[in-house]
């Protein structure tokens, strides 16, 4: 009943917008920051990460500090570009209310890398956020760009579909 609330109410997609933009705003200004700044190196957060997995009470995991030290922090350079141009790219469809869903999925994400990484901060709020997002679905970017995207592509889809139903008939 409260998903069908979220997904269909257009009073809440007005609600879910405002909440979208916000979240937008945060992660564009933060990688905003970092490309232009020139000074991000996901190398030092990264390091910083592997160092809070030791200790009586570890803030990672040591399966997530196994995953930096293997992984991540060898490709420091693809991670530092990763995250910058993902705030800035993930913060533009939010704000703009394009491919919403994908954004969101994109922004939680990050979120949970940076939590998981020992790093409190604002995550969590943007986590819980970003989750009504992704239950709503649709209805998050329907007052966005998502409102004339999301059904063209459909049309295309279906388009494309009967037409291939069609060669197939008269084969």
């Amino acid at each position: 009943m409260f998903v069908e609330f979220l997904r269909e109410n257009k009073i809440v997609a007005g609600v879910l917008a405002l909440i979208r933009v916000y979240l937008g705003y945060s992660w564009l200004t933060s990688g905003w920051g970092k490309v232009t700044g020139g000074t991000f190196d996901a190398g030092g957060f990264i390091q910083g990460a592997i160092g809070k997995a030791s200790g009586d009470h570890p803030a990672v995991q040591g399966w997530w500090a196994s995953f930096l030290e293997t992984v991540a922090l060898p490709g420091a350079n693809a991670f530092t570009f990763m995250v910058m141009w993902g705030e800035v790219l993930v913060g533009l469809a939010l704000i703009l209310g394009l491919f919403t869903n994908f954004a969101a999925l994109m922004g939680i994400l990050m979120n949970f890398a940076f939590i998981f990484s020992g790093t409190v901060s604002t995550n969590g709020q943007m986590v819980l956020l970003t989750a009504f997002i992704l239950i709503a679905g649709y209805n998050a970017g329907r007052f966005g760009l998502d409102r004339y995207v999301i059904p063209f592509i459909r049309n295309k889809f279906n388009n494309r579909k009967g037409n291939e139903k069609q060669v197939l008939a008269n084969v």
